[in-house]
């Protein structure tokens, strides 16, 4: 999930950044300091939104940068367990796959990939067995998260597409045209239905 964060935090700008105005310096070193930024209780830093207030600054001796004490707006991902989310699958292994949802990656187990028996080809494809769908590098997908883990640097994110409307756009495409055929055949069904009933 998406949020906007104000943050209040002492900055320590380098001494190559103090020929520019204050306030530059501390949103270049803001830029600098959470790029790639991931924290379990922010989450994972996408952008620095406003620098909204810059204190005066704070020298400490033997260090040669200045400390400020700011307050800036932080856009960051967390993820949310039984969040959805979008992404391209980016690897396909033995076990599963690696899908990009932009800020981070997320793994699939070959298990949670789709409803069917799933075997990895040496084209680097996950294949199901009696619906011969297939998985591929590249595959834009739709996934839910079930499971996150905070050891490492980054998380560690479990995701499933075996429920309905999950899993590569193309099969949530297809079920949808599948069952919209099916309700119009029903319905045709039951108008006939109706009409045998009313001749009697």
């Amino acid at each position: 999930m998406f949020y906007l964060t104000e943050v209040e935090d002492h900055i320590r700008v380098e001494p190559k950044l103090f020929g520019i105005p204050t306030i530059e310096a501390v949103e270049k070193q803001l830029r600098e300091t959470y790029a790639n930024y991931y924290d379990k209780e922010l989450g994972k830093v996408i952008s620095v939104i406003d620098v909204l207030r810059v204190g005066d600054g704070i020298l400490i001796p033997g260090d040669g940068a200045a400390y400020y004490n700011s307050t800036f707006t932080l856009l960051t991902w967390k993820p949310e367990l039984h969040e959805l989310v979008f992404g391209t699958v980016s690897e396909i292994t033995n076990f599963g796959a690696f899908i990009d949802m932009g800020s981070m990656r997320g793994m699939i187990h070959i298990s949670q990939t789709m409803e069917d028996y799933v075997s990895f080809s040496k084209t680097n494809t996950l294949t199901g067995k009696s619906s011969k769908k297939v998985l591929k590098s590249g595959d834009l997908c739709m996934a839910r998260i079930v499971a996150i883990s905070h050891k490492g640097d980054e998380p560690k994110i479990g995701l499933t597409m075996r429920q309905p409307g999950l899993g590569k756009l193309e099969w949530i495409k297809e079920d949808a045209m599948k069952k919209d055929k099916e309700a119009k055949k029903a319905e045709r069904e039951d108008a006939k239905a109706a009409k045998k009933g009313g001749k009697k």
